[in-house]
């Protein structure tokens, strides 16, 4: 919010994990115009999305453990 003079968190925040409420390694973060959050979870090789409100944030590309095929991430930025 403009003006806030304190942060919230928005993604993550349960500590280091796999869970849809935690992150690990956390890269790169993105914010679309609906508010909606994205986040590059390295260490766990996946890109997790929250919604805006959301309290637990959802799996939208699953890096299948890390790998080189096709269907796999490695260490995603």
């Amino acid at each position: 919010m403009e003006g806030a003079k304190q942060g919230i968190v928005v993604a993550g925040g349960q500590g280091q994990g796999n869970g849809l409420t935690q992150l690990s390694n956390p890269y790169g973060v993105v914010v679309d115009q609906l508010g909606t959050v994205y986040v590059t979870d390295m260490g766990n090789n996946r890109i997790m999305r929250w919604p805006k409100g959301a309290t637990q944030g959802s799996v939208i590309v699953d890096g299948n453990n890390k790998g080189e095929q096709l269907s796999q991430l490695n260490r995603p930025a």
